[in-house]
């Protein structure tokens, strides 16, 4: 496979639950619908966009400007909402008995007689997360006899007559209702690119979501070619329906679900979640799609595993011999340990979502989570950046020496900004527009657009309105809070499907009691739409015309909608954008960007309530000290700073961020374990080589380390950087000296420790010397004769106040590891946890390898992100430092044109001035140092870390004084 880490050059195989399409055999017909043409690359032009690209309801199509699509459907004349209700008093009927009954969609959709019930469940309605979900409408009854329904998942829509064997039909291709539209969409966004799509190849891999026990071989096989071959891009896996049933419906449903969204159900609910009988048909899916992606995988492929489906795939896709990269994403949240630890299966899920080499999350808590959790549960070392597994642990992939290192990332899902904004420009969006504005004049409009179920906290949402209006009685009459219900998927056991009728009740229960209460002739405060009632460009109009957008769900990921909304206020007037009310508990509000929106905690009905009279005060209800305008200024402050992280983090960033890293993180696995050897020694019979482009030069750098390659202090005691009379050392400093009596070369040594002790003596007896401390924090320059030398600390600007806190911690744990102890420094910290000998097998050393694991995570979760600090492990040690400061950055610095007295304190490294020096000599074990070093073509790099290395030469420890010897001439 290339090294290089750019996914363009491979294909990647995206394995998702669900296809994006799935097919339909068409019952009764005996005329083959037509499916999708091949899609072609996204236009600049909505009007020009295919189906397939946009993904859009079919009367959105029939209204584009395409003269081979069919012509639009007559639009049902629109009544306001004061016609609706005289026509009804003048034809009363016993569905108005409470407010409940009243049919107040604005959009007036299923008022037409065209559209009945059976035609309304067929119609898509879709947007760039979750919009695509088909369903009935609402009818607005008595809650007792209300039914929530939604298209049924794929164990649900089984027919009694669909035992007989179907060996040839008529079929066509339609998106999938239950697809993960985010993930679609965005790999769309870099992919269906008319100028340069970034991902040139894929291959999608996952069941069709419908039906497949009665279809024959052939028909199969007729599937199989005309997804795969057809433009689509698909490979199909087929499940037996039994076991998908047992695998989605209950397993995934019913145990992961709620474990993962904090929602433990109950032993006498649900015997699932402990005995959890339905993990056998789990395996059997995840293996299905091991065995499929093994038969289509090949050399240079990048499979990308998605979402909690699939948690076993990556560890199968291991053991069954494929050696590329591959990647996990986890689209919804992960809980604490002290729930993921309920589940039975714990140990199996966490070891298969480990086989990845990079496993990513929505946010950073969901990250930490996974990482304490596989550090309690499975006894592995976490560190900020991963999960390390012992020895044992790498067997599967080879790498039962070393062990293997797993990523752990935050990507943060975005939407496509630029397609959105091009949906927006359809014309039948401007007068959807136009329409509400009208028929809302004179009022605030907030909109909702949530799942109906308990994780989403539609109840919790419309109990805070009604404290709203009971708090605020100048708003009654003046708002109305329009609440898109997306059906939620009702479970095959009796028992769940109770709970999900319960809660249904009970928000159409209190939507009724609020509606009779505050409801007058013209006015009622809470509209109900199911999304069978609205078409998408109905759904954009409702964005554009929102005063406020309330999320309050419980426990959630990204939250696009809430990005979808940010977006569509960007046409409005300064100051008159809406404002976000977002929950506390959704992966958006843990970002900084989304700090700018209203917080709000869903379980405080009070707080929420008032969330909603900070999102719609304006200058009217405004108290006297804050004026017009600086409302006005305050709502366009928040929503710039909205509109600039969700620019930021878009679909396009997530797609390549990810698959980006995930090759990077594989070339280090693989440069880590299997292509140690293919580095040369360069030992005495090697030096010749290099010694004569030496003698040649006249512009000579040498960058060498002093610790690990001058000199191995001895670390089984405290204070050992004071031994300044080591001989070591002594050799060490007569070594220095004789390279930088040869005018031609500038010595620089690079140093973690502090600039008391042992370099303050080098810096006594070696003023020709640099001298690099704690990793880059402070410089020593060379004296020269104009100028003395002199120490700059490249850490004037940061702040520092981290150390006492992280020193205390430290402290915490050193009290509870033997022979452990502290090193604090001036501006890093290191820990050593332990002293004694380097053997994995030491019940001893592993207990403190574990607690230093705490101690990282402890360190990275309180202050790290809070600083900006960077925890460098090692073999027996930590090192704690800011993370704009490393060794790169201070070799950047040295590499200025006007030296480092010149160079800016902070920053990234700069080597493109390195060009100015005719050779340059690194010998060091800072890895990322020698591959930056590696971009100068005067550059000789040699790695002393003993492990995988990107440098030229590799170099034993014991023989590093002998090779700069040779150097020096000695």
């Amino acid at each position: 496979m290339s090294s290089s880490t750019s996914f363009r050059s491979h294909r990647v195989i995206i394995a998702s639950l669900f296809l994006p399409n799935s097919v339909i055999i068409s019952e009764g017909s005996g005329k083959t619908t037509p499916d999708k043409p091949k899609p072609t690359s996204r236009k600049s032009s909505a009007n020009n966009s295919t189906a397939r690209e946009l993904n859009v309801p079919d009367i959105v199509l029939r209204l584009q400007n395409d003269s081979s699509k069919p012509a639009p459907l007559p639009r049902p004349k629109l009544k306001s909402i004061v016609d609706d209700l005289r026509d009804r008093s003048r034809k009363p009927t016993a569905d108005q008995l409470s407010p409940v009954s009243e049919n107040l969609n604005p959009f007036s959709k299923v008022n037409t007689a065209n559209n009945t019930p059976e035609k309304l469940s067929r119609q898509a309605s879709v947007d760039s997360s979750d919009f695509q979900v088909k369903s009935p409408p609402l009818t607005y009854r008595t809650p007792s006899h209300r039914r929530l329904r939604r298209t049924p998942s794929r164990s649900l829509s089984r027919r009694p007559d669909s035992v007989s064997s179907i060996v040839t039909a008529e079929f066509h291709i339609e998106p999938n209702a239950h697809c993960n539209g985010g993930l679609k969409n965005a790999i769309d966004s870099v992919s269906l690119n008319a100028s340069r799509p970034q991902l040139k190849r894929k291959l999608w891999v996952g069941t069709l979501g419908v039906e497949t026990d009665s279809w024959s071989p052939a028909l199969r096989e007729t599937t199989s070619t005309r997804l795969k071959e057809g433009g689509y891009e698909s490979e199909v896996v087929w499940v037996d329906d039994a076991v998908f049933e047992g695998c989605y419906d209950e397993f995934c449903h019913q145990v992961l679900w709620p474990a993962l969204h904090y929602a433990v159900p109950d032993a006498p609910k649900t015997k699932l979640f402990y005995e959890s009988a339905s993990f056998k048909h789990y395996v059997d899916v995840n293996q299905k799609f091991a065995d499929t992606i093994k038969a289509v995988w090949q050399e240079g492929d990048v499979v990308w595993v998605n979402d909690y489906h699939l948690m076993l795939l990556p560890q199968m896709l291991r053991t069954a011999g494929v050696p590329g990269p591959i990647g996990f994403f986890m689209h919804v949240a992960f809980p604490s340990s002290e729930i993921f630890r309920c589940l039975s299966v714990r140990d199996k899920l966490l070891r298969g979502v480990l086989g990845a080499d990079l496993v990513g999350f929505q946010t950073a808590s969901f990250a930490r989570h996974f990482r304490q959790t596989c550090s309690r549960i499975l006894a592995v070392e976490a560190l900020p950046r991963g999960i390390q597994l012992p020895p044992e642990e790498g067997i599967a992939t080879g790498d039962e020496e070393r062990g293997r290192f797993v990523d752990v990332g935050v990507y943060p899902i975005g939407i496509d900004v630029g397609l959105f904004r091009e949906r927006k420009k359809d014309p039948e969006v401007t007068e959807w527009i136009n329409v509400l504005k009208q028929r809302y004049a004179g009022m605030k409009l907030i909109v909702g657009r949530d799942k109906m179920d308990e994780i989403q906290g539609v109840k919790h949402k419309i109990q805070a309105f009604q404290t709203f209006l009971e708090q605020h009685p100048e708003y009654q009459g003046k708002v109305v809070l329009i609440q898109i219900a997306i059906p939620s998927n009702p479970p095959r056991s009796p028992s769940l499907a109770q709970v999900n009728s319960t809660l249904t009740d009970q928000i159409l229960t209190t939507v009724s009691a609020i509606n009779s209460r505050f409801s007058t002739l013209t006015y009622q405060p809470i509209v109900f739409l199911p999304t069978s009632d609205v078409t998408y460009s109905q759904y954009l109009a409702l964005l554009t015309c929102a005063d406020a957008f309330i999320i309050t769900s419980l426990r959630e990921g990204m939250a696009l909608r809430s990005h979808e909304f940010v977006v569509s206020q960007e046409d409005k007037e300064p100051g008159e954008e809406g404002v976000l009310v977002l929950s506390e508990f959704t992966g958006s509000w843990s970002f900084r960007g989304f700090r700018s929106c209203v917080g709000i905690n869903p379980w405080d009905r009070m707080g929420t309530a008032k969330g909603i009279h900070e999102a719609l005060r304006d200058d009217c209800d405004a108290s006297e000290k804050v004026s017009k305008e600086e409302v006005a200024q305050q709502r366009r402050r928040r929503w710039e700073e909205l509109l600039g992280w969700v620019e930021e983090q878009s679909a396009q960033k997530f797609v390549t961020g990810f698959l980006s890293r995930c090759l990077r993180s594989w070339e280090e696995h693989q440069r880590g374990t299997g292509n140690h050897e293919s580095v040369e020694i360069l030992n005495k019979a090697r030096v010749g080589r290099v010694l004569v482009q030496w003698s040649h030069c006249n512009k000579r750098l040498v960058l060498v380390d002093l610790e690990g390659t001058l000199w191995n202090r001895e670390l089984s005691k405290k204070g050992s950087e004071f031994d300044v009379e080591n001989e070591q050392l002594r050799n060490a400093i007569d070594i220095l000296r004789r390279l930088s009596e040869d005018k031609k070369n500038e010595v620089w040594v690079l140093s973690g420790l502090p600039v008391k002790g042992a370099l303050s003596k080098l810096a006594d007896e070696l003023a020709d010397v640099g001298i690099v401390s704690e990793n880059g924090c402070f410089l020593k320059t060379r004296a020269r004769k104009d100028k003395p030398a002199q120490w700059i600390n490249m850490v004037a600007n940061l702040n520092m106040d981290w150390k006492s806190s992280c020193l205390e911690i430290l402290n915490y744990f050193s009290e509870r590891t033997p022979g452990s102890y502290v090193e604090e420094r001036e501006a890093s910290v290191v820990w050593r946890f332990w002293t004694g000998e380097s053997n994995d097998e030491c019940s001893d050393r592993q207990w403190a390898r574990r607690q230093a694991a705490e101690a990282q995570n402890h360190i990275f979760d309180s202050l790290g992100e809070r600083f900006g600090l960077r925890i460098i492990p090692g073999t027996d040690s930590f090192l704690v430092l800011p993370s704009n400061i490393s060794r790169s950055t201070a070799v950047g610095a040295i590499l200025h044109p006007g030296g480092p007295g010149n160079a800016p304190l902070t920053g990234r490294a700069d080597f493109d001035s390195g060009d100015e020096w005719e050779f340059v000599l690194a010998v060091s074990s800072d890895e990322k140092l020698l591959r930056r070093l590696n971009e100068l073509d005067s550059a000789e790099t040699c790695s002393t870390s003993g492990k995988g290395t990107d440098a030229k030469w590799r170099v034993e420890k014991w023989q590093s004084v002998d090779l700069l010897k040779a150097f020096a001439g000695m």
